[in-house]
């Protein structure tokens, strides 16, 4: 079982930008940093493995101190849209489960629910209340055209997606419960 964190390097002006656009680069920088590593450290578990999939590539070898946990294995995002990378994420055999930093009050129990309900699904998602997910969990290797024609940072972004897994047969679809996305400045008032 293999638990794949999807992580920007934690630099000013690298990642959340729809959120500095609503409360300054330096304010977003801050925010980012404390979500990736409260969700990197709490997610540790040792009934899975967990890699970091980091962006960009050049960061791979960089430290982060006190946000990247230098015994987490790494791995490049590679290039393309989101869905590339998660093709890439989910070449390897399952059970495999991507998530993001952007949903502060994942558990690591949600995980392990994940990873229990492959044994009778095909699919696991984490619905976010914006129409997209916060966690994909798959068994087997994606077909390569799966993430294709997904609309994404999009309220339909989950519709496409389950729209998606049904034509590639993956019928045995379940869900987590729904959490918050921290993407714009009001998502924080929330």
């Amino acid at each position: 079982m293999k638990l794949v964190l999807f992580a920007k390097a934690p630099v000013i002006g690298g990642a959340k930008t729809r959120l500095a656009a609503g409360i300054g680069k330096v304010e977003a920088w801050r925010r980012h940093r404390a979500m990736s590593a409260r969700i990197i450290r709490k997610l540790q578990d040792r009934r899975w493995q967990s890699v970091l999939a980091v962006s960009p590539d050049r960061a791979l070898d960089r430290r982060y101190p006190g946000v990247w946990p230098q015994r987490v294995n790494r791995v490049p995002q590679g290039s393309g849209d989101l869905g590339a990378r998660q093709a890439r994420a989910f070449a390897d055999r399952g059970p495999v489960c991507v998530i993001g930093t952007d949903a502060p009050d994942v558990r690591r129990a949600d995980i392990a629910r994940a990873f229990n309900a492959l044994r009778r699904h095909d699919a696991v998602i984490g619905p976010a209340e914006d129409g997209g997910y916060w966690l994909l969990a798959l068994n087997a290797p994606a077909p390569s055209y799966l993430f294709d024609r997904i609309r994404w940072s999009h309220a339909e972004t989950r519709a496409d997606l389950e729209a998606r897994l049904r034509a590639c047969g993956l019928w045995r679809i379940t869900y987590l419960r729904g959490l918050r996305d921290i993407d714009v400045a009001e998502d924080l008032k929330r």
